[in-house]
């Protein structure tokens, strides 16, 4: 039972938070979010911080300590956000809890012990890109596609499995999900708490002025709350087991990829999507089979059929893989960003660069540096094309209009979208090299012999290619850049010492 697992759970802890720390919390809620249920609304929670913190500390160490969460803290308001497709197709909206506010502060004070566990025993698969400390959409891709570009180069076919798990975070199932914390040896406190946290749960859903009457909750993880994404990790992170092709997530984001020269090889790739299959079965998941895409790359790739049970998955020649278009990316960020402009364009009156420039930074250059250390474009068709929209940015601040490109981004202390490409390769680099994401760099470079002569101290090895996937790709085109910046600049103490330098060192860089 759950009971005995609790009993069985490695470790105790005794749960002591202190005023200073719920204060500290209080101190940063938004007053703009939404209120839960029980209607404490955060602007108040936090105008009253200092009154309030001693008694809340109290409420929650007794909550953990004892394991009994208040019902106020076990409902939530379902509220549908949009996500994409035809508004009237409720498959297209994605359900967000919006519970207690003291609530998720306890939420986050568990999450932080929860999660320094999860580090410290390096319990979450390096796999698992998503809700995880130092690593983000761009690591997921970089690692998964510097490996398939490798092999490509090497003239294998590829094959990768775009899989899409149904309704995932609201079917975790409790009592498995349990047996899990217990497993990755969580105390036996926190689980408790957890437990009892995620039982008889009710919600409704709330849409215009209207409301639902309250449902229990038998299944999943709220989403919307702080612990559902740690929980969902922790749930997920046995996917991995017995696999032999290359598996990447990103939280329920899932990418199967492997060679697939031979029948041999294309049999390991079925017999991983049909472990995966039985993984879903097992622990009461479902795969949304007609969701599920199969992308072949290499000059001689036989295009395998793959099946997931009894149905057959499709291939596609273009997925959307964390909200970058593989192969055709360069085309919607500049048509998503030329949009944007043109409503600005249209709805805003002043011209000032104080309106336009704070306006440009935020709600366009986005869509064009998304992941772009992933997709940077090489051609100059497409180069150009990305430019243009920061050109015709540029003509629409007043006293502007007229001037060349690059006297604007002078006067306006701007890097073109070429140079600021190069300098996020770099800021990457040091990251993988110097910074947070080192683990990933050793399997992503390797360091340069020595030589006699003088150089940055950190230079890596130049690798070779045969193909345009794999010279443009981050971990090849890179290396030769980074290896040329001075060693004042690679040797910087931080990455915020690492941008300024740079930014010095590029800024006499055509």
């Amino acid at each position: 039972t759950d009971t005995e697992a609790f009993r069985e759970g490695l470790g105790e802890i005794q749960p002591q938070i202190g005023k200073q720390v719920v204060q500290e919390h209080l101190a940063t809620l938004n007053k703009f979010k939404s209120p839960g249920p029980d209607q404490l609304h955060p602007r108040v929670l936090k105008e009253l911080a200092e009154v309030i913190s001693e008694p809340l500390a109290i409420i929650f160490e007794s909550s953990w300590r004892t394991g009994e969460v208040p019902a106020d803290w076990r409902r939530a308001n379902v509220v549908p956000i949009f996500k994409k497709g035809k508004k009237n197709d409720l498959n297209n909206y994605r359900p967000v809890s919006l519970t207690s506010i003291p609530g998720k502060i306890l939420e986050k004070i568990i999450k932080e012990v929860v999660c320094k566990h999860l580090e410290t025993d390096a319990v979450i698969a390096n796999s698992q890109h998503g809700f995880t400390k130092n690593k983000s959409c761009q690591t997921n891709l970089i690692s998964f596609f510097d490996r398939v570009t490798s092999w490509v180069d090497t003239g294998n076919a590829v094959d990768v499995a775009y899989l899409d798990f149904s309704k995932v975070f609201d079917k975790v199932p409790h009592n498995l999900l349990a047996n899990e914390l217990v497993k990755c040896g969580l105390d036996k406190t926190t689980v408790r708490w957890i437990c009892n946290w995620l039982s008889e749960r009710t919600h409704r859903v709330l849409t215009n002025a209207s409301s639902s009457s309250w449902k229990e909750v038998t299944s999943g993880v709220p989403q919307g709350s702080v612990l559902g994404p740690v929980l969902f990790n922790i749930f997920i992170n046995d996917l991995d087991e017995g696999l032999e092709g290359t598996i990447i997530k990103f939280a329920d984001d899932t990418k199967l990829g492997g060679i697939a020269n031979t029948p041999e090889e294309r049999s390991r790739i079925q017999n991983d999507l049909d472990r995966l299959e039985r993984w879903a079965e097992t622990n009461k998941m479902k795969f949304n089979r007609d969701k599920c895409k199969i992308l072949h790359f290499g000059r001689k790739n036989g295009n395998q059929r793959y099946r997931m049970g009894d149905t057959w998955l499709d291939s596609s020649t273009c997925e959307k893989d964390l909200g970058v278009l593989v192969s055709q990316q360069c085309d919607a960020a500049a048509k998503k960003a030329n949009g944007i402009l043109a409503c600005i364009n249209r709805g805003i009156a002043s011209r000032s660069r104080e309106v336009m420039l704070p306006l440009y930074s935020a709600l366009v250059r986005p869509h064009l540096e998304y992941c772009v250390q992933f997709w940077a474009p090489q051609l100059k068709g497409d180069v150009d094309k990305l430019e243009s929209v920061q050109r015709r940015a540029t003509k629409m601040i007043k006293g502007l209009e007229n001037k060349p490109y690059e006297e604007s981004l002078k006067e306006l202390g701007m890097f073109s979208l070429q140079k600021r490409r190069l300098r996020g390769d770099m800021i990457a680099m040091y990251k993988y090299v110097r910074g947070s994401h080192r683990e990933e760099g050793a399997n992503l470079f390797s360091a340069a012999l020595q030589t006699r002569t003088r150089n940055n101290g950190f230079k890596l090895q130049e690798r070779r290619f045969h193909l345009n996937i794999r010279k443009n790709f981050l971990t090849v085109r890179a290396v030769r850049q980074w290896n040329s910046l001075p060693q004042t600049v690679v040797e910087a103490p931080s990455l915020e010492a690492f941008k300024q330098r740079l930014d010095g060192h590029l800024s006499g860089v055509l």
